[in-house]
């Protein structure tokens, strides 16, 4: 089991989006976390809904992002959420997923999306990356800080390449978030056995 989430972001792919999930998730990365953030609440759920049944051929855990009455109404039992969102959740809307994850960036986001439930942490932006340009990143002591701050698995996020993992494995993460690379890379199946 590779310990890489996909994030998505179909507005990179140059092919089409469900071809390249499907390949994607046949190279059976941790996970893929469809992200699409431009979409609205009716889009996405018409996109998820194509995602998971890509994700279920493959055996691969989709996390939907952001729509949790969208989520619920598709049954999905995995989410990621902005904080703010998740600050606004019920323990009766948490309760209906297995798998809650949240974006931090900060220690003491971490503490508390911990607080509030959460299985699973991104943190970043720890690398430099295109997607956060000018953006100075966090580097390698605020992942350290986060993974200490935490009992629950830290995912990497923001510049993660094959020859920076092993830092984000050192710093306690238990993975990494990869985006552009796997939206645009030729082979996902090769990239995902590079950062393993």
């Amino acid at each position: 089991m590779s310990d890489i989430l996909c994030v998505t972001n179909r507005t990179l792919c140059g092919e089409d989006f469900l071809t390249r999930l499907d390949r994607i998730a046949a190279a059976h990365p941790a996970g893929i976390l469809l992200r699409e953030k431009d979409l609205s609440e009716g889009d996405y759920e018409e996109l998820a809904r194509q995602a998971l049944a890509v994700c279920q051929v493959h055996g691969v855990r989709c996390i939907l992002h952001t729509f949790a009455p969208a989520a619920l109404r598709l049954q999905a039992d995995a989410i990621h959420l902005p904080l703010p969102v998740l600050r606004q959740m019920g323990e009766r809307e948490k309760s209906h997923f297995r798998i809650l994850g949240a974006s931090c960036h900060s220690p003491a986001d971490a503490r508390e999306v911990q607080h509030l439930g959460c299985t699973y942490i991104t943190a970043g932006h720890v690398f430099a990356t295109d997607c956060k340009k000018g953006l100075p990143p966090r580097g390698l002591d605020f992942l350290r800080e986060v993974c200490q701050g935490v009992d629950i698995p830290v995912y990497a996020i923001g510049g993660i390449r094959p020859e920076n993992m092993a830092a984000v494995g050192a710093a306690g993460a238990a993975g990494g978030c990869v985006m552009s690379g796997l939206m645009t890379c030729s082979d996902p199946r090769a990239l995902l056995a590079a950062l393993d």
